[in-house]
Order: structure tokens, then sequence, then C-alpha cells
């Protein structure tokens, strides 16, 4: 709207649900309030369904309002879901859930605006109430009501309260009766057969109920729309009110944000129930024709448009009403909202817990003595010179002052518990992020890397004057095993997970939009397939990335897709609703490894459940921040898989080398302590660069698992943890496009041909050969050759010199430059040189990596390294162990390049884990790589073997077969991990399956029945065989299919696999899985071929001109083909005779 609506009847908004009311409001809390606004009115309530999980949007929208001089006052309440007793419920739900499959708790409730008017299941059973706070005391009870209505003995698909619950938390709280699916309209649909009597002696109950509790705070809700139900409702409640003086409001309901997005919103419900597995009988999958269609408007109208709505929908119905009455229902929301509701903002104290600070001491003198001890510790292990000392302990109270002033100090305490109860029962890493560069990070535990050694700068960590709290990611090696200890340890209202809110995407949008539309499927599928590769390339150049991966935005999508814009074009109606509804939340999930960490949070937030978890109602993270400004930290507690592989290789050395037969993590944290950790680990040691970062042997290593990141290393030959990390700096889109890591190279080995125009810039980038990598170097050179330039300042530079325009970034940015010249010229740069390097810092701003993070990352790498040089078989045993599915087969093929030998799966010999064999060059897979076989059946094998013969493993009286049950057998006996027990007597591997699997013998003497009944079966075919470990094991058995003859000509010749296409070489190999006969427009047949190779990658192969008859490809048996390459459309062929080769 050009100028905002005026409007004669005063009027607020108390009952509003935005787009968090999931599939059922649409639009974010900042769209209605908008629209409220220009609509005319100067407040308005949000109440979504069970949660108020869009507060924190409420809050920052109308903290932005007002800094706009747009007075508006946001009303924080939640429409709850309410029955009258939930231990008479719970009675009646403990009774009927034996039909009934429990359901998890979920923060993204779904309303099923049918099923809460009338239902008869009483696991379903609730009824709306709506519940505003009036103040901050109000608040704080809205918090706990709904934190409690969410815990599991509350929830069964919804969460619940009850009259006990309201009686207990009613301070400083508004009560109303709701909706259609109200607690009125409760008593309306349970007694209306019985006729008018019934119900209100219903309702009376309720109101005495409710008025006891409430008070005057206890408002009858009227609603206007064309509904007939409705209108009787608001008789009964009209009545009810003359009887006990309880006072009225009138309700706009509204669920979208504007009078015009009616028909997005009918879209959203129907794409919601799509989610759920189809809509149900009274919704229709068309869209109506108008809003007139559906009987009523639900947007926030002002009391203008709330007057009209009575006045249309009171004719159309037919039914009479008192036009006062009505006309003092619609005022009255205006007098609540300004007379009873506080204007307040949710308190947003920072609460950090008070557990955390030693008894009778301050967080200060804590975090003081902790630094003191630590850096006494770190003296006598790394043997600090006196001199060296007096320099730690200057830098440590120039940090621990910043963090005093900027009242930090709890989160440091904090995160020094967390740090301290994480590496009692796991390793974790050497640091992560910008906290590296803290030397009280270091000194008190969060981190075990020295800034000092490195040259790392506290400012790059925080600046003098910060007013955000610090973030500290912390690296584990199993954060859900952590995260659930300290839940358990501190409490789940202390440790709470942080939610994730997930939102629809434009792929999925394209095609459940297109089948409401009846739109076929053969016309959509090619549009989502195309649109990411069409876009892809043309959006990077408009970046100027020519290197490296970059995903396109939505709007880069629309633009620069053919496909999709041709598709729009057809079907501007479905455009249309993507663009209202890209972006909208879909589902909430939990964030990676975020938590909030503070005491009796269910106070100071409403607390949700997702999946059984406790979590909070507001997100934090790249994107958003809704937590901080709130008063709530998050701590970032993240898994690394390289962690558990140093965890698994330690145990494997223990046990090998050190003869400690159960490690336990006391073991393993001792030997990292004594090995490994950075205080102790020699970073000078030549043999590991030479024989795993020179070499190319890269089994597992942290950072080096891409051929891209591996080839630049072998060129860089790194020789210090510095090299390495310069190395992985480059190593990204930004840098790679602007051929630095060539210009790098070529400089590391001609370092007599740099020239660095003054001492102190060879100072600062001497170890980067003249290359400005990591963003502290230019902090650190516009410190030392500006003029009074802080190293605050040059902090700051790094983020002004990526900013473009006018404003005042750009008066900042002249200023600091100004200072720069200044001070080079009186350091003996002239002007000229000194404009250039400045250009150099721009250039460069855009490229330059965290060195804190770089550092604390490449130690990482180097541990990974000296594993792998030392101890080979342990760390590849370990690497086998702890890649993912995915990565698997090519994680074999990995250690069979390293000349391990990989023994079959073996029910005497395979473990819980890769193994070892006694002289170290075979490696033993695991029972658990047998998808099927539990952890309860292989404990019954390990603790039972070996077995000699099949009679000993199938009739052992000390196992237990409901455990080592029939499925266990099927699969290990396809999996083939029973071979060893296969004797004479078995024809073949077939014969042996059947007559101890498929038909489970219970006794002896049915087993020798079985072996002579199956008998004819003999062995599985090859194909059989291919299918049952691929199955199984998620492995391809190349060696079935592949001589080692055909492999050791394919690498002789350098044929690369599939998955590692070379574009100029045009040739790879592969092995075809299946074939899937197509046709084009033109009726011609054409195959795709989808393939696998050694790197595990499934790509599909196009073969056009397809002659039926002449052509040919087996499946599972390898081929070298020369294939073209396209980036939109992938790999075909032109002719499968000519260009595709049978190997063997």
């Amino acid at each position: 709207m050009s100028e905002r609506v005026e409007s004669n009847i005063p009027f607020v908004g108390l009952h509003a649900h935005s787009g968090l009311s999931l599939f059922d409001g649409l639009g974010y809390p900042q769209d209605h309030m908008k629209f409220a606004y220009e609509n005319g009115a100067d407040a308005l309530a949000l109440t979504d369904h069970g949660h108020m999980n869009g507060l924190s949007h409420q809050v920052l929208y109308a903290k932005k309002m007002a800094e706009q001089d747009q007075s508006f006052k946001p009303i924080f309440g939640v429409e709850a879901y309410f029955n009258p007793s939930i231990k008479d419920w719970r009675e009646e739900y403990e009774a009927s859930k034996g039909a009934s499959k429990k359901a998890k708790a979920s923060g993204a409730v779904i309303e099923d605006e049918n099923a809460s008017k009338q239902t008869k299941n009483i696991l379903n059973k609730r009824n709306h109430l709506i519940l505003l706070a009036m103040n901050q005391t109000g608040l704080n009870n809205l918090f706990k009501l709904i934190s409690e209505s969410f815990k599991s003995e509350n929830f069964y698909r919804y969460p619940r309260l009850d009259y006990d619950l309201l009686a207990d938390h009613n301070e400083g709280v508004i009560a109303a009766s709701a909706c259609l699916g109200g607690v009125y309209a409760g008593d309306y649909w349970d007694n209306k057969d019985a006729g008018p009597d019934s119900v209100m002696d219903a309702m009376r109950l309720t109101t005495q109920r409710m008025q006891s509790i409430f008070g005057d705070r206890w408002y009858g809700e009227l609603q206007w729309n064309n509904i007939p139900d409705q209108h009787e409702l608001n008789k009964y409640i009209i009545e009810i009110s003359k009887e006990f003086n309880m006072e009225l409001i009138s309700t706009a309901d509204s669920h979208y944000p504007n009078p015009d997005a009616w028909r997005d919103r009918e879209l959203y419900k129907r794409l919601g129930w799509l989610g759920k597995g189809g809509m149900p009988d009274w919704m229709s999958s068309e869209l109506p024709s108008g809003v007139e269609e559906i009987g009523y408007e639900l947007y926030p109208k002002n009391g203008d448009q709330m007057w009209e709505s009575y006045k249309k929908y009171s004719v159309s119905t037919g039914v009479e009403y008192d036009d006062d009455l009505v006309l003092e229902s619609i005022k009255r929301t205006h007098q609540i909202a300004h007379d009873r509701i506080d204007n307040f903002m949710p308190d947003d104290v920072v609460r950090l817990p008070d557990f955390v600070v030693p008894e009778g001491k301050t967080a200060e003198l804590a975090l003081r003595e902790f630094s003191v001890e630590g850096l006494k510790e770190y003296e006598k292990t790394a043997g600090l010179s006196e001199e060296a000392v007096q320099e730690y302990i200057k830098r440590a109270s120039m940090e621990l002052g910043v963090i005093e002033d900027r009242g930090f100090t709890k989160y440091f305490l904090t995160m020094k518990a967390i740090a301290d109860r994480a590496s009692e029962v796991q390793l974790v890493g050497a640091g992560r992020g910008s906290a590296a560069g803290s030397l009280v990070s270091f000194l008190i535990g969060i981190t075990q890397v020295d800034p000092l050694k490195y040259d790392l700068l506290f400012e790059r960590f925080m600046r003098k004057d910060q007013k955000d709290y610090p973030d500290i990611d912390y690296d584990v090696s199993d954060p859900m095993l952590l995260k659930e200890m300290l839940i358990k340890e501190w409490g789940e209202s202390t440790v709470v997970p942080i939610s994730n809110f997930n939102t629809l995407k434009l792929r999925s949008l394209i095609k459940d939009i297109a089948k409401l539309y009846e739109i076929p499927f053969k016309e959509v599928n090619p549009v989502t397939s195309r649109m990411l590769n069409e876009a892809t390339p043309l959006a990077k150049k408009k970046h100027g990335i020519k290197a490296g991966v970059y995903t396109p935005t939505f709007e880069e999508l629309i633009e620069f897709s053919s496909s999709l814009q041709e598709f729009f074009r057809k079907y501007p109606d479905v455009r249309t609703h993507i663009e209202a509804l890209h972006g909208q939340v879909r589902s909430v999930s939990r964030h990676a490894g975020g938590v909030v960490v503070g005491e009796n949070l269910d106070r100071w937030m409403p607390l949700i459940n997702s999946g059984g978890v406790r979590q909070t109602p507001w997100s934090e993270g790249q994107n958003v921040r809704h937590l901080e400004p709130l008063g709530f930290i998050k701590f970032d507690v993240l898994g690394l898989a390289s962690l558990r592989m140093m965890e698994g290789a330690i145990r494997h050395i223990l046990k090998r080398h050190h003869g400690v037969e159960e490690p336990t993590f006391a073991d393993v944290k001792a030997y990292y302590d004594n090995n490994l950790h950075p205080d102790k680990i020699d970073f000078d040691d030549q043999d590991i660069y030479k024989n795993i970062f020179h070499a190319g042997k890269w089994a597992g290593v942290f950072q080096f698992t891409e051929k891209g990141a591996q080839g630049f290393c072998r060129k860089a030959k790194p020789t210090s943890i510095i090299d390495i990390s310069a190395i992985t700096s480059i190593y990204r889109p930004g840098p790679l496009s602007a051929k630095v890591h060539d210009l790098y190279v070529n400089a590391k080995n001609n370092p007599e041909q740099i020239s660095y125009g003054h001492e102190l810039i060879r100072e600062v980038t001497e170890e980067t050969y003249g290359f400005l990598i990591f963003q502290e170097q230019i902090a650190l050179l516009a410190h030392k050759l500006g003029k009074n330039l802080s190293l605050d300042e040059g902090n700051m530079l790094r983020k002004l010199l990526t900013k473009k325009g006018t404003g005042s970034a750009a008066s900042k940015k002249q200023k600091l430059e100004d200072k720069f010249i200044v001070g080079c010229t009186e350091k003996g740069i002239s002007a000229q040189e000194a404009k250039q390097l400045w250009e150099k810092f721009e250039y460069f701003s855009g490229y330059g990596f965290n060195k804190s993070h770089a550092v604390s990352y490449s130690i990482l790498s180097y541990q990974c390294a000296y594993l792998l040089n030392y101890y080979p078989s342990e760390w590849t045993a370990a690497f086998l162990d702890k890649e993912p599915e995915g990565r698997k087969e090519r994680a074999i093929n990995i250690a069979k390049s390293m000349g391990f030998e990989l023994a079959p799966l073996d029910v005497n010999t395979s473990g819980r884990v890769w193994e070892i064999s006694d002289d170290g060059k075979t490696l033993i897979p695991p029972l658990n790589s047998i998808k099927g076989l539990g952890d309860a059946a292989i404990d019954q094998i390990v603790e039972h073997r070996p077995f000699k013969d099949v009679e000993e493993f199938l009739f052992n009286k000390e196992i237990s077969y409901s455990k080592l049950n029939k499925k266990a057998l099927d699969v290990m006996a396809r999996g083939q991990a029973l071979n060893a027990l296969v004797d004479e007597r078995f024809t073949g591997l077939k014969h042996f399956w059947s007559a101890i699997a498929v038909d489970r013998p219970k006794s002896l003497k049915k087993l020798k029945e079985n072996i002579e009944l199956y008998s004819p079966e003999g062995d599985f075919s090859s194909e059989e065989k291919i299918e049952h470990l691929v199955n199984l094991t998620g492995v391809f058995p190349f060696s079935l299919v592949m001589e080692q003859k055909i492999v050791d000509e394919l690498d002789q010749h350098a044929v690369p696999p599939l998955g590692e296409w070379d574009n100029d070489l045009g040739v790879a190999w592969f092995i075809p899985r299946e074939i899937v006969e197509k046709k084009t427009k033109n009726g011609r047949m054409y195959w795709i071929v989808k393939v696998i190779d050694s790197t595990n990658k499934n790509t599909a192969i196009k073969c056009w001109a397809v002659k039926k008859g002449s052509d040919l490809i087996y499946i599972n048996r390898p081929y070298m083909a020369k294939l073209d390459y396209d980036e939109q459309w992938g790999f075909s062929t032109r002719s499968i005779r000519y260009n595709f080769k049978l190997l063997g």
C-alpha cells in the first residue's frame, strides 16, 4: 500500500496465524505485521498453533519498525491445544494406544482444522484456546505452559494443556475461547445432537472453570464467516456472556498476510497434506475459484473491515445480532491491546549457567585463575623461557581485559565446561575458526593451538568494541553422544539443541504444484533435471567464478534456466504460486551441532519437541540470528569423522603394539596426549611431508580427499604446518579462479624472484611467499604500516574492503586508507607504492582465509598423515571403518592401491570393526558391513566363536537364537560370511543357503534332511552373487568381474574410472548395472545406461541411435568407452558399436 489506511472503528487482531502454523497459516510474522500496520492497525497478536516459534520474528521486526518511527505493538500469544484433564485423557490414551502407534513429538505442529472441530478419537482429542501475555510475567508463564505441553506425558501428535496447568501458570495471561475448534466449540460439537440445553450446560461448566482461573481475563470469542455452525456458536457464546457477565471480543483469525494471498494459502495447505501422505476426504485437490467459495477472508483486518464482515456474513446466513454488542466486541480488542496488555519486549538478558562459576568466586576471578593455571602448566611442558613467559602474560592480560570488559567471562567458562567434559569421553579437535587465535582459549583447554607460536591474532576473534558474543565452534568425534550426555547430566532445560526451520525449495515446489495442476510428469521432470545445470555456468560467469562449486540462488535459477523460463511462460499460475511459497517453512529439524546452555530455559523460552528431543523454538545460524538477540547464546558442537578415525587407529595401535586387549577411552586419550597432541607431535618431521603430502598417499587424510586438492598439494610440496595452511586456504573457488594456486607454486619454487618491497612486508608475507593468503596478514600489514592504525581497525578493514559503493562503510574505508598511506610514506614507502599495496589488499580481501582456522585444521591433517605414515595398517583399517557407505567402495580401492589385501567376510574372523591380520598386510571387514545383521546377532557370534562346522554354529547351547535369528542367517549366507562353514556336503552356496537359512533347521536331523533335499540347487549364479553382495554390503565385487590383468592394463594406460572423468582424455572405464529403454519425441530408441566404477559413483550414459539387435551391452561386465561430456547433459555416445569396448 502506498498510503496507510485509516479505520474509523478501533480494532486489534488478537487471534492471528503466520506461516509458522505450518500448512495452515502463510507468510512470516513480519509480513503480517507490515500489512496490519499499512492497513491501519497499531498492534497485532501472533497466536500460532501450539507454539511460539514466530515470536523471534515479531521481536526483530517490531524493533525495525520502531527504528522507522512506525508505532506498532507486538502482542505475544499462542493458540494452545486444550484438554480439560490430561490425566483423564492420558488414561484413555493408554487404553487406546495398543491399537495405535505412538507418535513422536514435533515442533512442526500441522493443524487439521476439521479434526479440531469434532473428533471422537480420544488420541486426537483437543480444543483450541487463545492465550496472550499481558506482561513479562505472563510471557514467562506462556513459555512454561508451552514447554510443559510438549513433554511426552502431554503429547500425542499435538502438545496439550489442561485446567491444572492453567491454574499453575495463569498470572499475567489473558485467555479467549478461540474458533470453531475452540473450547466452547468443543462443548457445542460434543452436545449439539442432544439439544441446546446440553450445549449450554457444558458451556456453563467451561465458563465456571475458566473464570475461576482467569477471572475477568477470560473472554468469549466471536468470529464472522458464512459457516452456519459459527453463527450457532456465536449465539451460545453471547448467551453465556450475559449469564456470566463475561466480556466478548471479535477476532479476524487471520491466516495469511494480505487479501490477495488466499489462493496461495489454499495451495500451501494442500502441499502440507500431500506431504503427510494425501489429502483428507473433506478437502478437494482443486483450488477454490474465489474467496467466496471458501466462505471467509482470513487476512489482518482493520475495525471497518471487521464490521463489514459481520454485516455481510450475518445477512448471508440470515442470523440477527445486536449491533451495539458486536461493535463493542470489535472495539474491546483495542482496549485490551492497549489498556490491559503492557507495551513490552521479552526480557533479553543473557542467561548463561551459574554452575560453571566455582563456588565463592566471581566469573572474572575464576577465568583468570584458570588461565594462570594453564600458563603454569604450559610453561613446564613447553619449556618456556622467562622472556617468553612475560610475553604470554602480556597477551593473556590483554585478552582477559577485553573479555571482562565485554562481559564475556561466563561464556568462556561455559565453553570450558563443555570442553572439559568432552575431552573426558572422546577426542576433540585442536581448534576451529577464529577462536584458535585466543591465548585464553588455549590456556583453559578450549583449543590446543598456541596462537603465539603461529602468529594468530586475538583481534580476528574478538574486537575491543565487540558487542556480539564470540562464536567458538568445537569439533568432537561424536557430537550426539556429547550432547546427550550433557543433557542428562546438566538437565534438559539447561542444555537445549537448536532448531532448524526447513523451507520449501524450488525443485520440490515445481513437482508438487504440478501434481495439483495435473501437469504431466514428462513436462515437469526435464525442467527440474536441467535447470541447475543450465543456470550454474551462467551464474558463475556473472560472479566471475571460474572454478569450484557454486549453487545458483532461487532468483538466478529463474534468470538463467531456459527450461524453467519456458515452463513458467506456459504455466504462469505455477510461477505465481512458487514465488509466493518459495522459502515458506515446511518442517522443523535440529541444527547439526548447535545447543543453547542456560538454566531454567523452559521459563525463558517456549521449548518445543522434535523426535523426542526438547529443542529451541527459534533458530541461529548462517542466515538467521534469532537466539542471541533474545539473550540465548549458541554453542556449536560439531562432529569430525577424522577424529573418529584417529580414535579407531589408536585403539588398533594399542592392541597391536602395546598389548592392550580392550583399550578404554582413557587409554586412547593418554596415547593421544603423549604422541599426537600439538604440544607433543613433531611438526617438522620431513618424512611425513615427503611420504604423504609429496608422494600423494592420501587414505583418509583430512582436507585431502579430493583429486584437485591432492594434485595442488603434490605440486606445492609443503614442508611445514603453515605450508599446509596456505595450500588449503588457496584451494577454494575464489583463489582457484584467480589462478593463485599456480602463482603460489611458482613463487614457492623460485623464492629468489619474490620482491617484498619493504622489510615489514617481508615479515608478514614471507611464510606465504609474498602472497596475502590469510585475512590476518591484511590486518597485520595495515597495523604495522599504517599510522596509528590498530589491530582492531586492521581486522575491521578486511570486512570493509569487500564492501562496494558509498555510505558509512565507504567513509570508514577511506579514513583507514588515508591512515595507511600516511603511515607507509613515513616508513619510506612512496605514496604510489602504498596505493598499489592498498589495491593488493582489495584484490586479496575477497580470497583471504582465516589463518587461525587454517592452522587448526592443518594440524589435524598432519595428525592423520602421522598415523598413516607410521601406522599404515592401523590408520587404513580405521579409515575403512569410518568412511560412509557411499564412499566405501572408493575407500576399499584406496586400501588396495596401498598394497593391502582384503580378506573376505568370515564368521570366525570378522568382528565389529575392520580388523588387521597379524602380519599387518590383510584387512578384515566387519560383520556389521552386512545390511540386516544387527548388533545383537554380532554379539552372539563374537562371544561364542570359533565355529568349526555348521552344526556348531546352528546348535550351540550358549547362543541365543532369538538374536541370531533366521534373518541373520539369511543375510550372512547370501553375503558369503559363512563360506568357511561350507564343506563337501554342500553342492554350492545356494544349496547351503537353502538348507540352513531359508528352511532353518531346528535339529540335527532336520539339517541332515535339508542337506539331502536341497542338494540339486547347487551354487548361486555369478549374477546372483554380484547382486547379493551389492545389496547386502553396498560394495560392488569388482574382483568377480575384473581380472587383475584388466586392472593393471587400465592403470598402465592411465585410463581413469568414469567418476574421475578427464575431458581432455575423453576415455574412461565403468561397469553397466542397468539399461533403461527410452524413446525420443520422434519415436527413436535410446538407452540410459546406469553404470558404476571404483569411485563408487553411480552415473548415467545416454546412448543415442540404438540399433536393437545389433547394439549389445552386457550387465556387470567391464567396459572402456570413448564418450562425449556436456556439463548440462552429462555423458553420452552416438555409437555403442564404435565407442564401447568390452574388456576381458
